[in-house]
């Protein structure tokens, strides 16, 4: 299948001339052009997938940093010609493809951003990668950990690109203040978590072709909900050291699991208490962290601003160390456009963003290890799921009653 290396460059295509899909990424060489300096010019990027995700939150945050003259948004690409074309229209996107590779030797963009459901994520990582560009794709980044380290081995060297993973949460400055806080130990040591992620989704929103299952969704509410508070407090906390889980399926008729509980030690010593659900009709997303001097929590939905942390002092608590573990400064919430904009500063700087390689993967790993835990039923510790393992190829790890049902199987 032709690729961004040997796809000849033409007239750049307009909506009226988007052409043939192309899904499979098959390369086995990597875009030989010489990186690119983005000093004193803006940033070319493109957008793959244009659902709702991309309009709603990519699309915005790319322009808005158009309009401070950081970046310049050059090209979509959708294999579904018309929505292409309505994203382009309502977006002022110059140029429509249906076919990424194309996309990527005629465009030649910067950065790509991929907003497609999970399972075509490693192939258009490693397209971009290969073609030169920085990726910044969304959650849930790949279904397994093999696509994860697959990914990595494409990434540059030195100065990238790199492909980071949409971990909105992170940024902003509520969590910027409250990693300070912990890292430098001003409120003592942590040691007591509580991470929640009980959201509500109903029969409407599973029916969905490619909800609900292990190849394309890549896991349950533990993988495509609550990963972004999972990923926020290992951000705050540091390293995972061990985990034991349950994961049940109590409403849905689904692949995946609809609920899970965790108990995760740290290496610091702090143990948390983590729960997704996609069963609660009280909707919230939480984080609590008891240290030694206060306690911090996080409580909203989809997004934190400032009011949305509270930090409550222990009552022996110096009153002017409370002052200032309770002042946030300018209140800069957590979105894409706060991580769109310090990716844009590390590959200006050519450095490897947060939220990708090592920092990146960190958070998939112990979804991996909370499956194969509850699947199990035995502590998985950090570090000990590999190649070889069948939770590294698979999230539910071929386990009785977890694992799809194969033709064969069902017929009998």
């Amino acid at each position: 299948m032709r690729t961004s290396r040997d796809a000849t460059t033409s007239k750049t295509t307009e909506h009226e001339d988007i052409e043939h899909p192309s899904n499979q990424y098959e390369s086995t060489e990597r875009e030989s052009r010489p990186p690119v300096p983005f000093e004193g010019r803006r940033i070319k990027a493109a957008v793959i997938g244009t659902g709702s995700i991309a309009s709603g939150s990519h699309l915005p945050a790319l322009a808005a940093l158009a309009a401070e003259g950081e970046v310049e948004i050059v090209a979509a690409v959708d294999i579904d010609a018309e929505a292409v074309k309505r994203f382009c229209a309502d977006g002022g996107v110059p140029h429509g493809y249906t076919d990424l590779d194309r996309m990527l030797a005629e465009q030649r963009p910067d950065l790509v951003s991929i907003c497609t459901p999970p399972t075509l994520h490693r192939d258009q990582t490693v397209a971009a990668l290969r073609a030169g560009a920085w990726v910044w794709c969304e959650k849930p980044p790949v279904p397994t950990l093999a696509d994860f380290d697959a990914v990595e081995t494409e990434e540059g060297t030195e100065s990238g690109p790199y492909a980071s993973i949409v971990f909105q949460h992170r940024f902003g400055s509520g969590a910027r203040h409250v990693r300070r806080l912990i890292a430098d130990g001003a409120m003592g040591r942590p040691l007591v978590a509580h991470c929640q992620t009980t959201w509500y989704r109903n029969a409407a929103y599973y029916a969905v072709p490619w909800r609900g299952k292990w190849e394309t969704e890549g896991g349950g509410p533990a993988m495509g909900h609550g990963i972004h508070q999972m990923d926020l407090l290992l951000d705050l906390l540091g390293p995972w050291s061990e985990v034991r889980a349950m994961a049940g399926r109590l409403v849905h008729d689904v692949q995946t699991e609809d609920v899970s509980t965790a108990l995760v030690r740290f290496e610091s010593g702090a143990l948390a208490t983590v729960v997704n659900s996609v069963l609660s009709p009280d909707e919230v997303s939480r984080i609590r962290i008891d240290c030694e001097h206060a306690t911090v929590e996080l409580t909203h939905l989809y997004g934190h601003s400032n009011e949305n942390w509270r930090i409550t002092p222990a009552p022996d608590a110096p009153v002017e160390d409370v002052a200032a573990w309770q002042d946030f400064g300018a209140d800069v919430p957590s979105s894409h456009l706060a991580q769109l904009r310090d990716l844009v500063a590390s590959m200006r700087a050519g450095e490897r963003p947060r939220s990708s390689g090592a920092d990146g993967r960190t958070s998939l790993e112990l979804i991996t290890a909370l499956y194969k835990s509850a699947f199990t039923d035995v502590t998985v510790r950090a570090g000990e799921i590999g190649p070889g393992d069948p939770y590294y190829t698979a999230l539910h790890g071929g386990a009785p009653g977890w694992a799809p049902t194969t033709h064969e199987e069902a017929s009998a």
